[in-house]
């Protein structure tokens, strides 16, 4: 099994930055494919980036050009560094993880934390 805990999420003034940390444990083997996502209320879900385990990253446009996903050189920690932040950045973040990126659904979650922009 695996856990994730995040940790990160606050407050911030538009135009401000924060960095997100997703630590995973267990078998993390189970977790090569680790992504970022997003929920505000009444939205759905979206996803925002992605890293594989040779540290190929993928980011939504949405986002790309303010927000960078990264690892640890362990690949235990997740990051997710987001600049320029903007009051519609507000939401539920969350890190996920899967086997590997090409499989369509991510085995494992974590309790998530919100992030307010205003």
């Amino acid at each position: 099994d695996v856990q994730l805990v995040e940790s990160g999420g606050e407050s911030v003034q538009a135009g401000g930055s924060l960095k997100l940390s997703c630590a995973a444990s267990g078998n993390t083997d189970s977790t090569l494919c680790m992504g970022w996502f997003r929920q505000a209320p009444g939205k759905e879900r979206e996803g925002l980036a992605t890293i594989d385990n040779d540290g190929r990253t993928s980011v939504a446009e949405s986002v790309r050009g303010r927000f960078t996903i990264s690892q640890d050189n362990a690949k235990t920690t997740l990051y997710l560094q987001m600049n320029s932040l903007k009051p519609e950045d507000s939401a539920m973040y969350y890190c996920a993880g899967k086997k590997y990126c090409y499989m369509k659904t991510y085995d494992y979650w974590d309790q998530g934390t919100q992030v307010t922009v205003s």
